[in-house]
């Protein structure tokens, strides 16, 4: 066949093709439709968000919206484990992600602070896989915990490798750690989803994992590319408003988050948006409810 016979031959069977109803090209579209319109959003609360003096109350409110996921803090987590077991049965609710709450941290020159971090972080990722947590909240280092390892390739590579061992043990548990990048206001290391997601890739193991937090995504240019680059490494999502962190909705218009819901949806994430946030209003109960609200009218939109 000469090149003049073969190019008719191939648009001809290409025009044929995108003509044909139900060719390969519609049915996939339909497919990731599908996926997307299934994936629930699940909401998540930490603990401080939510209003109630006892923790028995709290959850009587995150019942009452529909809440399914309960973020609690790290801080003195073994010694709760029983308390949140009892106050979680028969409820259709379960523990989300830990909030940190370790001593110490992993980046710290110290050998001393990295001692702290090394056994505070074990013992609240045990705690975590009795109470069937998603993963510990880790972050690698703050821009005020000093003296810290310097920003090198060689300070990477000992990062995965201890995420290697730290992975491997939270498996071990039964849960993962998972790290939170940050605004570069809080934290110079690991800003970025992807970031974060490039270091669970090469820290070997499958009990690291990651999130984004819609509040430290200004480092972002899209919400939506930051959640695809995590892909399956995405393990957790926070949420606030966008001006002031506090509730979303209480900064207007600017608590949009529709761009980053189509990429978990299109992801089908499974896990949890949870509440990190403040409040402006004296009326928190009557704040959230309308936060609840406004993020699943957007999750529709999405």
């Amino acid at each position: 066949m000469d090149r003049k016979t073969f190019l008719k031959t191939s648009l001809a069977g290409a025009a044929a093709l995108m003509a044909a109803p139900g060719t390969v090209i519609s049915c996939a579209s339909s497919k990731e439709e599908k996926k997307s319109s299934a994936t629930p959003l699940r909401l998540s609360f930490q603990e401080g968000v939510t209003p109630g003096e006892t923790l028995s109350e709290k959850l009587d409110f995150m019942e009452s919206l529909g809440i399914t996921g309960f973020e609690p803090g790290g801080k003195g987590l073994s010694g709760r484990v029983n308390e949140i077991q009892e106050a979680l049965k028969g409820r259709d609710i379960q523990v989300s992600a830990i909030c940190a709450g370790f001593d110490g941290f992993i980046l710290a020159e110290d050998p001393a602070v990295k001692a702290q971090f090394d056994t505070t972080m074990r013992d609240i990722v045990r705690a975590a896989g009795e109470l069937g947590s998603t993963g510990v909240i880790m972050v690698p280092v703050f821009n005020w915990q000093t003296p810290s390892l310097p920003h090198t390739l060689e300070t990477r590579d000992f990062l995965c490798a201890q995420l290697h061992d730290l992975g491997e043990f939270a498996l071990s548990c039964g849960t993962t750690v998972i790290l939170e990048p940050l605004n570069r206001k809080e934290a110079f290391y690991m800003r970025l989803v992807s970031d974060a997601a490039a270091i669970c890739r090469d820290a070997g193991s499958a009990g690291v994992k990651c999130m984004g937090d819609f509040w430290h995504m200004q480092e972002e240019t899209s919400d939506y590319a930051a959640f695809m680059s995590a892909g399956s490494y995405l393990q957790h999502v926070h949420i606030a408003s966008r001006g002031n962190r506090i509730m979303p909705g209480e900064d207007g218009d600017v608590d949009n988050y529709v761009d980053g819901f189509r990429a978990l949806k299109e992801l089908a994430y499974p896990h949890y948006v949870s509440f990190e946030c403040g409040c402006r209003s004296e009326d928190r109960a009557a704040t959230l409810t309308a936060a609840v609200n406004l993020l699943r009218t957007q999750w529709e939109q999405a």
